[in-house]
């Protein structure tokens, strides 16, 4: 058996036979690149109390990664599919690796920043192939299966990096938590020369380079809005970013409405299946990450909880997770796509509106109910709308297809870490305010009102000055505040889930009727080796 694999997909040939443990290492590859997010939400109290990180630091910590990776993705599944998905691939483990080996060593916040920017660079290129190979290699009728596999991957990161992230933390520096991604990438593209068959589409011209660009323009302007304007408030750099993402999108649409092969054909948002399967994706993990940004800050700061303690506490979610994907599997091809995402939203917007209950008094129990509702809802209902998006293409242009799936993902967790975590951090700021302003120094009280981890770091400084006393009723008045932040912010969550359940419902289509892959299309697969 030859170490590196050399025979091109084609399903005009029998299925690939190594498929299988070709998906192996694409959801390994996915793995780490979802986990370089949830794990950084249990290594950030580390991270700010070594760096001395300030809100802001820690927010641009977080979203250094997340505005490359929306704003390239596009860009790179269309290079992929011309010039090789599984280049992509490797490269973009590559890029990944350095740029977390980068974030082990950093001893600055720009530095953190910085790799955290390069490790998106290259989570921009690794996710768009995951789904593009993934699609290629598979026949059409093995496709939903596996594809519900990548989705429960998903849900899994989102668990799993807190759970290894909070093992890590019990007896190493937060630098760790990037080093472990490195052997995982090289073990990841070791496997991808092994087993993962060269891909790519057999078209010929150019490149839409202009469509590219301006979809860079617009993707970059949108997060860093979603980002900016929520957080630190409407000034010129939030504003200015809105007019040119506004620009941006106007002059992206203009320009592929008239290009005779455009990155991507805008037009196919009027289809209502495609439309409505990207705004639950992108719904879905609004609640889920932006649930997840407050219930880890929850159980840390509020409940106690160490970093392993949190991560394990957050594995019934994953476990939901894989329960819904088994469901989806068997119920959709009888019930149809309309039933399971709709039923899924319905799932997801009632484990939000759960935590709308939580109070001083509340535990752990208070969490798992709502957890296990979400993780369900996402098992269900995110792989049939994958399914829906990455069919809605044509194979030369997997990796796009891909690439519009996954930023639907990264721009609904985007909004909801900026826009529920805006909530969240002025209900909090508010509270804070009310219980103690006029007690404390004001400088002590906004810092108290930053966040409660520096309430508690506050609190430590009262117990040095005034006694354990005074300390203690600022812990309880962050708790309390924090609590009701939760469930103000979750009640937001709710509606907006809420909503959206609506117009998807009115978007999908009702059941359809199976059909055959085409001939044709087999000229369209990826016949050409790289």
């Amino acid at each position: 058996m030859p170490l590196i694999a050399t025979t091109p997909v084609d399903h005009a040939d029998p299925p690939y036979p190594r498929r299988r443990a070709a998906l192996a290492v694409l959801c390994l590859s996915l793995l780490i690149i979802v986990m370089a997010n949830t794990s950084l939400l249990v290594a950030a109290p580390a991270m700010t109390r070594d760096l001395g990180l300030s809100g802001s630091d820690l927010q641009w910590v977080i979203d250094a990664y997340t505005v490359p990776y929306a704003a390239l993705m596009l860009v790179m599944g269309a290079i992929g599919d011309k010039y090789s998905r599984r280049g992509a691939l490797l490269a973009g483990l590559a890029v990944f690796g350095a740029g977390s080996v980068t974030g082990s060593l950093a001893h600055s916040t720009a530095a953190v920043i910085a790799a955290r920017a390069v490790m998106g660079v290259g989570a921009a290129m690794i996710m768009p192939a995951t789904l593009s190979l993934l699609t290629a290699t598979f026949p059409r009728r093995e496709r939903a299966r596996a594809i519900t596999v990548w989705t429960a991957t998903s849900g899994l990161a989102i668990a799993a990096g807190p759970l290894l992230a909070g093992r890590l933390l019990e007896g190493h520096a937060w630098g760790l938590t990037f080093l472990i991604n490195v052997p995982v990438a090289g073990v990841a593209m070791i496997a991808a020369l092994a087993v993962v068959p060269p891909s790519r589409a057999a078209v010929s011209g150019r490149l839409d380079l202009v469509g590219g660009l301006l979809s860079v323009v617009f993707l970059a302007s949108l997060v860093y809005m979603i980002i900016e304007g929520p957080r630190f408030g409407w000034g010129p750099g939030a504003i200015g970013a809105a007019v040119l993402a506004g620009l941006g999108l106007a002059g992206f649409v203009a320009w592929e409405l008239r290009h005779p092969r455009p990155i991507l054909d805008v037009r196919r948002f009027a289809d209502r299946a495609f439309a409505g399967a990207n705004l639950a994706v992108m719904l879905f993990f609004l609640a889920a990450f932006g649930s997840i940004y407050y219930l880890t800050q929850h159980l840390q700061f509020v409940l106690g909880y160490g970093p392993l303690a949190t991560g394990v506490r957050l594995l019934p979610l994953a476990g939901a997770v894989f329960a819904g994907a088994a469901v989806t599997g068997a119920l959709t091809p009888r019930a149809g796509m309309r039933v399971t995402v709709t039923a899924g939203m319905a799932l997801g917007t009632a484990g939000v509106l759960l935590l709308t209950r939580v109070g001083d008094g509340s535990g752990y129990g208070d969490f798992l109910a709502p957890l296990l509702l979400l993780g369900a809802a996402i098992g269900l209902s995110v792989s049939p709308c994958t399914d829906a998006i990455m069919g809605a293409f044509p194979e030369k242009q997997l990796g796009v297809g891909g690439a519009v799936n996954d930023t639907s993902l990264e721009l609904g967790g985007s909004l909801g870490i900026a826009i529920l975590g805006s909530i969240l951090a002025s209900t909090y700021a508010s509270g804070v305010d009310a219980a103690v302003g006029g007690r404390l120094p004001a400088q002590a009280t906004e810092a108290a009102g930053e966040s409660v981890g520096g309430a508690l770091a506050v609190a430590r400084k009262v117990a040095e000055t005034a006694g354990p006393g005074p300390a203690a009723a600022l812990v309880r008045a962050a708790d309390h505040a924090f609590a009701h932040a939760v469930a103000h912010t979750s009640q937001v969550g709710g509606i907006i889930l809420g909503a959206g359940t609506v117009v998807v419902a009115l978007l999908l289509p009702g059941r359809r009727r199976a059909v055959p892959e085409a001939p044709h299309e087999a000229a369209d697969k990826a016949t050409v080796s790289v």
